[in-house]
């Protein structure tokens, strides 16, 4: 996701299946960039899943004053994120057909 070049003041992002500690992470994460507040929705799922989140997704928000650098900074924390989710999820789908 590039949030640098888009004029939107604010986004909302949803990870299916990420855990609510990661989310949690990465919107603390996010509030350390200088223009940026974010948090948590919930979920709208009715029924409970351990397969599935417990948060919707996460907002976030900048900053009329925001600068670019921040923008930037946002997108690379989330680029980092997604990589490493992906990498796991790919080590989790690995680890199951070897123990399958």
């Amino acid at each position: 996701m590039q949030t640098q070049q888009d004029s939107k003041l604010r986004y909302e992002i949803c990870f299916p299946g990420l855990p609510l500690a990661v989310y949690r992470e990465v919107a603390a994460h996010l509030r350390q960039v200088e223009g940026v507040e974010t948090g948590l929705y919930p979920a709208t799922n009715q029924q409970f899943d351990y397969n599935q989140s417990q948060v919707g997704g996460l907002w976030i928000q900048y900053a009329p004053t925001a600068s670019s650098a921040s923008r930037e900074l946002v997108d690379r924390i989330l680029a980092y994120y997604q990589q490493l989710f992906k990498q796991g999820a790919e080590s989790r789908e690995q680890g199951a057909v070897k123990n399958g």
